[in-house]
């Protein structure tokens, strides 16, 4: 297999798929159905320059979360992803690797969602995808800060307003989390890898770590200081996708309240156009960047 042969299927599947049902507008006229590259770029998190040189099989080494994220994107099937996957030259993650895939009816929903706040994380706290109003609330979150242990302890933190004692919780919870999934999935390489570099770039990672704490993170009603329409109060729910170890993130604002009155204001709003940064393996990519 070769990067053309990449390239060809990325763009042959861009084609394919109508923007109305990944909840994007028409936008005007369009030259060919499908999506436009920059659709693709934002649903999958990579600049749009990345996908050019995807398509034109002048970068022949996507990472595996680059993979992921495509086909996530481009809304394949179970059997049309492994073989995304064999085209890059990768193998597909299997058994004893912290799922990624979203089913149908995960991406269904998220689509249907316009309105509220929705992401889906993987076990890791990697962040998989998240709707229009998820990212206008709390912004872009590229490379390493699409993981939420790496985010919170160094990378861009969040807009969510913790007291110094909330604040401890809250770490202590992630590194919780992430501990009780790497007891999951001990033969998961990129896992461990991630863990390595919290170990030598964090030591408040490493003194959670140390302290053996395995939990779940909690999840109730948070504030979130937005820049634009100021602090929002919403209630934060946690689901669990049955048959997946998925999370999914949704946050709601109690009815006739001022804080649904900014929520709304946030969709009028809208999020900023993407930047040219590409989205990197937490583990292995965004580390050639630092």
């Amino acid at each position: 297999m070769t990067g053309s042969d990449f390239g060809r299927a990325v763009r042959g599947w861009r084609e394919r798929v109508s923007p109305e049902t990944v909840g994007l507008p028409l936008g005007g006229k369009r030259r060919a159905a499908g999506l436009r590259r920059e659709e693709l770029a934002m649903l999958a998190g990579i600049s749009v320059d990345y996908v050019i040189r995807l398509e034109q099989g002048r970068s022949r080494h996507p990472s595996v979360p680059i993979v992921e994220a495509l086909a996530r994107a481009l809304r394949v099937h179970p059997n049309e992803r492994e073989h995304l996957f064999r085209l890059a030259g990768l193998v597909p993650p299997g058994q004893g690797t912290v799922p990624a895939y979203l089913t149908p009816s995960v991406q269904r929903m998220l689509d249907r969602l316009t309105g509220t706040p929705v992401a889906v994380y993987d076990a890791a706290l990697n962040l998989l995808v998240a709707n229009p109003m998820y990212t206008a609330l709390f912004g872009e979150l590229r490379g390493r800060d699409r993981n939420a242990v790496w985010r919170n302890l160094l990378g861009s933190g969040t807009r969510v307003r913790h007291t110094p004692e909330a604040r401890h919780a809250f770490e202590a919870g992630l590194v919780g989390d992430l501990r009780r999934t790497a007891s999951r999935y001990p033969d998961d390489q990129r896992l461990q890898r991630l863990i390595a570099d919290l170990h030598a770039h964090s030591p408040r990672f490493t003194e959670l770590w140390d302290a053996g704490t395995v939990a779940r993170q909690e999840v109730s009603r948070k504030i979130v200081d937005h820049p634009e329409v100021g602090p929002v109060t919403l209630d934060c729910d946690l689901l669990s996708v049955a048959g997946s170890d998925l999370r999914v993130m949704v946050y709601t604002a109690e009815p006739d309240t001022e804080d649904a009155q900014r929520l709304a204001l946030l969709s009028v709003l809208g999020t900023q156009p993407m930047g040219a940064a590409e989205v990197s393996d937490p583990a292995s990519e965004a580390r050639a960047s630092r």
